[in-house]
């Protein structure tokens, strides 16, 4: 049986229900007026695409002085790319005065082309297979015409690797093959090594075949992972449930969230996927800012390797693709569990036609352990209380891989966020009886490229007022002197306010304790320090790419681990705007200016990720990789915020020897 709970109407994705907020996404009718009124004023015919279309955010001024009931601007923010002359413009288009306000052309030389849109995908892998070179190539590694109708071509970015005549200015997609018998066969089982397609995606033809020549046989063994080849499963699993049954502890109107003393709103983009604004605690009759604005808002995942098929990957699965276009439609009691609020999210398709993602972010409850405990021997006195969280997570599959992005909101104010990886690795093929030295081994036939997966958090942090600062924090050992340290027991606690935007790029450290603190300098707390959120960052490597190689030049953001900048509301991306075929753009060039950060509205960049040696373990498809942050608040509050959460105990626990169930009070306060 299945306890899983979908709750409540979702009215803010009804169709003709009006935007309350100026955060507040684009509706379905604002989506499908935006492409009328583009393609009517300036003539769009049919190859005109969409990349992107969506809400156009106002000015922080206009967001933090609106007031339920006041009118409010309301803009949207378009790219549109013409597949038969390739010409790319942006526009902004008013729907309070329903006029095209914005129509720019932009140079795919110098700017990049728009992301990867999902048509391409599939064109892409028509076109590689109907190539004559293409299947000439797989025959002569002993395919047939029934092999090449089942083949698998995975559509990768074309990236940068120097400004070559023959690829300047033209929209680029690369494909590598592998070999199914079946359509639902796991293709990464058995790939087609030293292969490589590059096509052109607006001409919609192969320009270049890259062929090794080396032949490398093709694996023989399949790896399926569907329900069917997986056979018998385990039959010790007694069922797990999870129950509300007085329902929900949050409450949703519109795109507005409150749950406990946490409230936030709601948002969305095509590239970022789910957003939190405006988040708040509500401290005694103080609603408390601490983040403006936070999101995923790229991603890089550069291989180490110098095989034909694989030197050239570093996929940016946020600029390039889209995370917000790959979400998945959500299952009730598979994805979440419990009591869940879906939400459908407004968006267009590539040719602007709008329509809702059905249940592509998830909200739901957890149970999270011990919140706090003590128990006091002398007295008896026994006092626990158990943590609940909030999850607000969506899951998108990109290529191979699926991520999935999750906040969870904590009762004494604890900010987190997880990134969960998992989907099938990309593989290489073996020459029988060979190893490769920039992979691991994953069966005798096959082996996965090592690579690294970074993502970066842009926050915009706002801890008690729109001016804030970051202060890092290390601690080193102190030298034995008679006065001060006569024992040799202390150390030192240093810190530094960063004044400049090239002071604040830097690299965690385990070794000093090294952390960074967000802090309001004009507000002190009741002991007399600034009050302040605490940036609890893994100590995982930052990109091991070269610095002079042309990915490290463009996922710049993965060489440190946190970059502070002035706010500024064209500095939206880690790797800019459009990353794809781009040179370079994003954090590392925006930090040349060297502008003041110190007492200003700033935003704090952190890059958090995972470096992959694959193993026989990740395969046929990977458990789950759990990699992220933490705020905590840091002087933020006059006590543990969590000390007035009630002592309940879970009266569905049953003690499996005795077969005693809980009932009744309490026994979380003794």
């Amino acid at each position: 049986m299945n306890h899983a709970l979908e709750t409540s109407f979702k009215p803010e994705t009804t169709p003709g229900v009006k935007a309350s907020h100026p955060l507040d996404p684009l509706t379905i009718e604002e989506l499908s007026n935006v492409a009328d009124l583009l393609r009517k004023n300036k003539s769009l015919g049919a190859t005109c695409r969409f990349p992107y279309l969506q809400l156009e955010e106002p000015s922080k001024q206009e967001v933090l002085s609106f007031k339920s009931g006041d009118a409010f601007s309301r803009r949207a923010f378009a790219v549109i790319l013409d597949k038969a002359t390739g010409s790319i413009h942006e526009a902004t288009v008013d729907l309070i005065t329903q006029q095209v306000s914005r129509w720019e052309r932009l140079d795919p030389e110098v700017t990049g082309q728009p992301a990867i849109m999902i048509e391409e995908f599939f064109s892409c892998v028509d076109i590689v297979q109907a190539d004559s070179g293409f299947i000439a190539a797989v025959k002569r590694r002993g395919l047939t015409d029934a092999d090449i109708e089942t083949i698998q071509i995975d559509p990768w970015s074309f990236g940068y690797f120097g400004d070559e005549e023959k690829y300047r200015g033209r929209r680029l997609m690369r494909g590598v093959a592998f070999v199914r018998d079946d359509i639902v066969d796991n293709g990464y089982a058995r790939p087609i090594e030293g292969l490589m397609a590059i096509i052109d995606l607006n001409e919609e033809k192969v320009i270049e075949l890259i062929d090794d020549g080396h032949n490398t046989p093709v694996p023989k063994t399949k790896h399926n992972y569907d329900t069917a080849s997986l056979g018998q499963t385990r039959q010790d699993l007694k069922p797990l449930q999870i129950t509300q049954p007085e329902g929900v502890s949050f409450t949703v109107e519109g795109w507005q969230v409150n749950w406990q003393k946490w409230q936030f709103r709601l948002g969305y983009t095509p590239r970022e996927g789910l957003v939190l604004n405006q988040l708040s605690y509500q401290d005694g009759d103080r609603l408390r800012p601490i983040m403006y604005r936070g999101s995923i808002n790229d991603m890089a995942v550069p291989y180490s390797d110098t095989a034909l098929n694989h030197y050239w990957k570093c996929a940016f699965d946020g600029g390039e693709y889209g995370l917000g276009r790959m979400a998945n439609q959500l299952e009730l009691g598979c994805d979440c569990l419990g009591a869940i609020r879906y939400f459908d999210i407004p968006a267009v398709d590539d040719n602007g036609v709008a329509f809702l993602m059905k249940n592509a972010v998830c909200m739901h409850e957890e149970d999270y352990g011990t919140l706090w405990k003590h128990y006091e021997f002398r007295s008896e006195t026994y006092e626990m209380r158990r943590s609940r969280r909030l999850v607000i997570s969506f899951f998108c599959t990109v290529g191979n891989y699926d991520y999935g992005f999750y906040w969870y909101l904590y009762q004494d104010g604890t900010i987190q966020h997880e990134a969960k990886l998992t989907g099938i690795i990309q593989t290489g093929a073996l020459v029988p009886g060979t190893r490769n030295k920039f992979g691991g081994m994953v069966t005798p036939e096959i082996y996965g490229p090592t690579h690294q997966h970074f993502f970066n958090a842009r926050l915009d942090m706002m801890v008690d007022g729109p001016n804030n600062s970051v202060v890092e924090t290390n601690f080193t050992p102190c030298d034995m002197d008679e006065v001060e340290n006569p024992w040799g027991n202390v150390f030192n606690t240093e810190t530094t306010v960063f004044k400049t935007e090239l002071e604040a790029a830097r690299e965690a450290n385990g070794t000093t304790g090294r952390f960074w603190k967000i802090i309001n300098p004009n507000q002190i707390n009741s002991v007399g320090n600034p009050t302040g959120y605490k940036l609890v960052a893994e100590h995982n490597p930052v990109m091991l790419a070269h610095p002079d190689s042309f990915v490290a030049k463009r996922a710049g953001f993965a060489k440190k681990h946190i970059f502070v900048t002035p706010y500024d509301a064209n500095e939206m991306s880690s790797s800019g705007f459009y990353p794809n075929q781009n040179k370079g753009d994003g954090l590392t060039y925006y930090i040349e200016q060297d502008r003041p950060i110190e007492n200003t509205d700033i935003v704090v960049w952190h890059t958090f990720g995972h470096t992959h040696v694959c193993k026989p373990e990740d395969f046929p498809i990977m458990p789950t990789e759990y990699v992220g942050f933490s705020l905590r608040p840091n002087n933020f509050f006059e006590r543990n915020a969590a000390m007035d959460v009630p002592a309940e105990g879970n009266n569905h626990s049953v003690d499996t020897v005795s077969g005693v169930s809980k009932s009744g009070s309490s026994c979380c306060s003794e």
